[in-house]
């Protein structure tokens, strides 16, 4: 197999058989031995129904449905883990990913990339400003905190080499930080411009909540790519920041009561403050340390985050 085309989805009912239309096109296209592979990540819209009909005239169609819906990076991660060809593309199935891209994406590859990731140029000109600039925003803060810079970190739409897919370790929102770990491992990676149309049917599935998580996983990200082998370094850094701070400020006290005479017992404004910053780093320290042992877990048991319920 040369060609696998993995397909995430959550209640795309009436964008499969486009999409699946295209793809196929596209595919047969390149004259290539190929499957793409739909994983359906719990829907409850009949898409499964629809995926049966298609698999039925469609041979190099495979379809995965897990038992429940587990989210976009185990659902990635699933198709990674199952997916036969020597490159693995994958996309979104709301039909925003253009499937004509797909041979601009596999031209990086054949300059020697191990990685060639989307950006989708065409959003940034149609998008009103005020949704633009969130995203903006976000590219540059995660281009900036993981050292990898693009321009669209958001985009699902990439090409990977198999051996590249397969030895990602992905959790949590972490699908979206793809170029970075890939970074980690010594690949090459190349953006291409795609192309981005607007949403032809369903409903969006990012939110407010998203934007949480997917800090929380930038985080984790930045640490287990750092400090994930010497943590004392970074916990070792905060605490002597806290620490040199808490010394100056003791001394600042010491120095006002001898002096002054100001008395020390009166400021519970200063023991409330101290006692924030205490209980922040203890959680904060607490959640990377979570996240180093979920991935050990994750990596020395070889359990996966998803749970087949189908295949065929």
């Amino acid at each position: 197999m040369d060609y696998s085309v993995v397909i995430p989805l959550f209640n795309e009912r009436d964008n499969l058989a486009p999409l699946h239309a295209e793809l196929t096109r596209v595919m047969q296209a390149l004259g290539r031995p190929y499957e793409l592979l739909f994983v359906d990540d719990g829907s409850s819209d009949g898409g499964i129904e629809v995926l049966r009909t298609i698999k039925a005239s469609d041979p190099c169609l495979h379809v995965i449905r897990l038992a429940r819906n587990s989210g976009q990076t185990a659902a990635m991660a699933c198709g990674f883990k199952h997916a036969s060809g020597d490159v693995i593309v994958a996309m979104d199935a709301d039909l925003q990913n253009d499937p004509a891209d797909i041979p601009r994406l596999l031209a990086a590859l054949d300059q020697g990339n191990d990685l060639a990731s989307g950006w989708r140029t065409e959003r940034w000109k149609t998008e009103k400003l005020t949704r633009r600039l969130p995203s903006i925003a976000a590219n540059s803060l995660i281009s900036k905190m993981t050292g990898v810079r693009l321009h669209d970190y958001g985009c699902t739409f990439k090409a990977y080499r198999r051996e590249l897919a397969q030895s990602l370790d992905l959790y949590g929102e972490m699908h979206r930080f793809v170029p970075a770990i890939a970074a980690e491992q010594g690949a090459r990676i190349a953006e291409v411009e795609v192309g981005f149309r607007p949403r032809g049917a369903g409903a969006s599935k990012y939110g407010l909540g998203r934007i949480v998580r997917t800090l929380l996983d930038l985080i984790t990200v930045k640490f287990l790519s750092g400090y994930s082998t010497a943590p004392i370094q970074f916990f070792g850094l905060i605490g002597f920041l806290l620490g040199g701070l808490g010394t100056i400020w003791t001394a600042i006290l010491v120095a006002e009561k001898i002096v002054l005479g100001r008395t020390l017992g009166n400021r519970p404004a200063l023991l409330l403050a101290v006692l924030l910053v205490v209980v922040g780093v203890q959680f904060v320290s607490i959640g990377l340390l979570g996240e180093m042992l979920a991935r050990t877990y994750h990596e020395s048991q070889g359990k996966p985050i998803y749970v087949i319920k189908e295949e065929f």
